[in-house]
């Protein structure tokens, strides 16, 4: 989402460098004229009533106008002016609000009360009268939903309390009326399979495509990509059609059983079919032919099913603390997810991301095993999982645990989504102490036995690499720490620098700069991480440095 930001004033400037987005500073209403058409968002800094004098003149339609979004002159309120939900408007005032800390003003009805919006299920795409149907709801009035026989395992993300006179909502792939009062949700559940000579036609390939849905009363919004052999990679006129692109090489696509297969294919390619195997093969298991391969001069098109949705997990690194540090790719995988699975505290660090139409599974500290499992198999059934950790979850997180697990859970798709590490953090606010080689080291033992910690310890000290201590003391593990401390004194001078920083990047950060000798093990927890410089580090000005040794 390309966004800009437009301030006024010197205050307005301030804030808006704030956010990682574009920044012009002055000429707000001329900016935005020029700027319209070529981004997807805009925050503007300055009051609603100038806001919408600059943008009525420009509005044309709910689906191609951009997101728009408003920031008090204080940068208190981040309020939604247009766009809400298509154009993401709402998600962009919840991102701004947590960057600056300011709270996100959302009108939008649905999002009031704590519903969730018909046009804006992730994984659907909505038609028909999504208005009247919400009114109805919005009144107390839910609708019935109903679900094609065919996509029985595409399921709504969303139960309403029953009721049946404030219309319906219907999940079909299949052509139908749209009537009043009632909405159909079209799942990603097709796939088109295409095979093509070298050159052929865009116009071509796009109109056996629509004939083929035509044919079979399946509606275009339904498809979810389009199936191919390998070297058809790059063929102009496959990728005209705009859809996203599976590839498989002919010793997969001629496992596969089909109806119509043809020889003639078999000695060009190497396999007896590519429209037909490549729609069956991407629709994957329990897939089915919908509609056999249909012929035009230069291509070949043959439409699939999925059974169901391929479950997903995405292991998301959430950073240390504050919004600020949490990545795009995390809030995405946060937002687009069925299901969000974490510990207690973790998903409160996440719960500006959560929406209505989301299952929140929260878990005791300590659980860890149960988590997962739970998580993959939520995946394994066909949800979009995200399972939250803080800092990065590859990083004595949950991605390794996960991993590990997943062969016995089903194979579901796993995705490890990295987030900036409690270290990475402390290490910047510290200044640059992990500028040259570094470890990072847990001090728990409770799933490594202290004797090879210690072993790990006594190495990095010998070895003069700066150490990160991660977990380095709770109420229960009280000697760990000093026995770190003296285990690094034993090659370190007393004066080697050491910074302490606990709960970095949340409201009650702390930062304590001393030595090794002088280090108050009493005044670190299990929030804090502990910095240990190696004999090349220094405080310059303040900050803990670690010089790479680049010649001056």
């Amino acid at each position: 989402m390309s966004v800009l930001s437009v301030s006024v004033t010197e205050r307005g400037r301030h804030t808006a460098r704030r956010l990682p987005y574009e920044h012009v500073h002055g000429a707000l209403a001329t900016t935005v004229r020029q700027r319209w058409f070529e981004c997807d968002g805009f925050v503007l800094f300055c009051a609603i009533g100038v806001a919408v004098r600059v943008i009525a003149p420009l509005l044309g339609s709910k689906v191609g106008d951009p997101a728009v979004v408003c920031v008090d002159e204080a940068g208190r309120f981040a309020v939604p002016v247009v766009g809400g939900h298509g154009a993401g408007a709402n998600d962009l005032a919840r991102d701004v609000a947590a960057v600056l800390r300011a709270t996100a003003v959302v009108t939008t009805a649905t999002d009031a009360v704590g519903l969730p919006a018909l046009d804006d299920l992730p994984g659907f795409t909505a038609e028909g009268d999504v208005a009247g149907v919400t009114r109805a709801w919005l009144d107390g009035d839910p609708p019935a939903v109903e679900v094609d026989a065919a996509l029985a395992r595409w399921r709504v993300p969303f139960v309403p309390p029953g009721g049946s006179g404030g219309g319906r909502v219907l999940v079909s792939d299949r052509v139908q009326p749209l009537e009043r009062m009632t909405v159909v949700l079209r799942p990603p559940s097709l796939v088109v399979g295409v095979g093509s000579s070298s050159g052929a036609p865009a116009a071509e390939i796009g109109a056996l495509v629509t004939a083929s849905l035509e044919q079979a009363g399946l509606a275009p919004t339904a498809v979810a990509s389009v199936a191919t052999l390998d070297r058809k990679v790059a063929e102009p006129g496959i990728l005209a059609l705009g859809l996203p692109l599976q590839t498989f090489p002919a010793d997969v696509l001629r496992t596969v059983a089909v109806p119509n297969p043809s020889a003639v294919v078999d000695r060009d390619v190497g396999t007896a079919s590519v429209a037909e195997a490549a729609a069956l093969t991407a629709a994957g298991p329990g897939g089915a032919l919908v509609t056999p391969k249909r012929t035009s001069p230069h291509a070949t098109v043959a439409l699939a099913r999925r059974a169901g949705p391929r479950g997903h997990l995405a292991i998301v690194g959430l950073g240390p603390g504050e919004a600020g540090h949490r990545t795009a790719a995390a809030t995405a995988a946060v937002r687009h997810a069925d299901v969000v699975v974490g510990y207690g505290p973790y998903i409160e660090q996440c719960t500006d991301l959560l929406g209505p139409h989301q299952s929140v599974v929260r878990s005791a500290i300590g659980a860890e095993v149960g988590r997962c499992r739970h998580a993959l198999r939520l995946a394994a059934e066909g949800r979009r999982v995200a399972l939250v950790c803080s800092g990065d979850a590859g990083v004595f997180g949950m991605a390794s645990l996960a991993l590990e697990l997943a062969p016995q859970l089903g194979h579901p798709d796993v995705e490890v989504v990295p987030g900036v590490t409690a270290a990475l953090a402390a290490g910047a606010l510290l200044g640059a102490p992990l500028g040259h080689d570094h470890a990072v080291i847990s001090l728990s033992d409770l799933l490594t036995p202290w004797s090879v910690i210690e072993r790990r310890l006594r190495a990095m000290a010998e070895a003069d690499v700066v150490v990160a201590l991660y977990n380095p003391r709770s109420s229960r593990r009280t000697w760990q720490l000093d026995t770190a401390r003296q285990i690094l004194l034993t090659h370190r001078s007393a004066d080697t620098p050491v910074g302490v920083v606990t709960e970095v990047g949340r409201p009650g950060q702390r930062i304590e700069r001393t030595t090794l000798a002088t280090l108050d093990v009493e005044s670190v927890s299990m929030l804090s991480i502990v910095i240990t410089g190696s004999s090349q580090s220094r405080w310059i000005d303040g900050r803990l440095v670690t010089p790479r040794g680049y010649p001056s």
